[in-house]
């Protein structure tokens, strides 16, 4: 069976067409700039680039361009559409409803806009790219495949906050965690490569990207997560604050005189690393200053640094241990400088020795602590796609509603 995998956001679709006999990667790419002038769509294929400029007015028509590539003389792995078995679509948030993949029908749609309100940045357009499929290819079966679900294991200790319960009854405001497919994934594989069963492990996960957050996953099950209500809670990201005294919020209100509008949008687009550099939220432009010799610069790196040192030492309390500590995504799997120094100025206490010459690694599978660390220490690239490829299929083929995940 060949599956394509959807991530629709609000201007942007990104695809990948995996062939599930093999798990092989067909052809990927990004249909960007969805209503806007300069629209077009980036397509790879057999490591190749290749660009088309093209009118993309809303997400119908990009997601119809998509499958015109797919099946284009001389861009294309398919002779006919009837080729994809079926389609698995990133949702970022699934609420309390979903704690699995499920095979999308009516009621999961009804489900998800009622949850628009808990990811308005987010799930609306993740709705448009389902919906435009099931009218593009409505004899094809769609599986959502949820940020939030593997989260959904965490204990009430964990995510409640301590604000009044009726807060939490009534309109569910909770810690819900994100990026969790991408911590399931790293955080089984890293079990795999130790050779040790997924069950009897106690794992951090450190997703660092522009988006970042850390999991803690205790013998397979997600116990707790920086990122919460929103994915603003937690690390300094590229853009995101993460956590901030909440006074803060008032404040600027109250002294400043800023709208709401206005404060989040500090918050999520003008903090983290570009309001603390100035100068970009690329953490490749931190590093060139740290090497450079930029106070600034290294100011910033250390900041980062040390809040996901601080929460790899809550968790490790959390869990009473930890066996395996895993680095993945953008920054996680390309920064050795950044690993090196969270292993060598803050987590000696757990008997963590990194190997400097295992680290100098990017975006490959690599233990990065030598033998007698009492802590394996990891680089994972992440994998998202493959995982939302394996639950639509595993979906499809066994004929079931919902894929449990614990």
């Amino acid at each position: 069976m060949k599956v394509l995998v959807l991530n629709s956001g609000s201007s942007s679709v990104k695809y990948q067409f995996i062939d599930m006999e093999g798990e092989k990667v067909l052809c990927q790419g990004i249909a960007e700039r969805i209503g806007l002038e300069g629209s077009r769509i980036i397509h790879k294929m057999n490591g190749e680039k290749h660009v088309i400029e093209v009118e993309l007015p809303d997400h119908d028509v990009a997601i119809q361009k998509v499958l015109d590539i797919l099946q284009d003389e001389k861009l294309g792995v398919i002779k006919d559409v009837r080729e994809i078995g079926a389609v698995g679509h990133r949702v970022v948030h699934g609420g309390e409803r979903f704690a699995s993949s499920v095979l999308i029908d009516d009621e999961v749609i009804k489900v998800l806009e009622e949850n628009a309100d808990l990811a308005p940045l987010h799930n609306p357009p993740n709705i448009m790219g389902i919906k435009a499929i099931k009218k593009l290819l409505p004899d094809v079966p769609n599986v959502a495949v949820f940020d939030t679900a593997f989260h959904q294991s965490m204990p009430k200790k964990a995510y409640l906050y301590a604000i009044p319960m009726e807060l939490y009854e009534k309109h569910r405001i909770r810690r819900y965690g994100f990026h969790g497919t991408s911590h399931r994934y790293v955080s089984r594989r890293a079990a795999e490569i130790l050779g040790k069963p997924y069950e009897s492990l106690k794992i951090i996960t450190a997703h660092l990207g522009n988006g970042a957050s850390i999991t803690a996953v205790m013998y397979g099950k997600s116990v707790d997560t920086s990122m919460g209500f929103t994915p603003l809670e937690g690390l300094v990201m590229g853009t995101r604050s993460g956590d901030i005294d909440p006074a803060i919020v008032i404040y600027l209100q109250q002294k400043l005189n800023m709208s709401v509008d206005e404060v989040y949008n500090l918050l999520n687009k003008k903090s983290g690393i570009l309001g603390l550099f100035k100068k970009s939220s690329d953490m490749r432009e931190v590093e060139e200053g740290v090497f450079n010799d930029d106070p600034i610069a290294r100011l910033v790196l250390d900041i980062y640094e040390y809040r996901i040192a601080k929460y790899i030492g809550a968790y490790a309390a959390a869990m009473n241990g930890v066996d395996v500590i895993v680095f993945t995504a953008g920054v996680g799997e390309n920064f050795p400088l950044m690993r090196q120094e969270i292993c060598d100025n803050y987590l000696g206490y757990l008997g963590v020795v990194c190997d400097k010459e295992a680290n100098e690694v990017f975006g490959e599978e690599r233990i990065i602590s030598k033998p007698e660390s009492k802590v394996a220490v990891m680089v994972i690239p992440t994998n998202e796609e493959l995982v939302i490829a394996r639950d639509t299929y595993k979906i499809v083929t066994e004929g079931i509603k919902e894929l449990k995940l614990f």
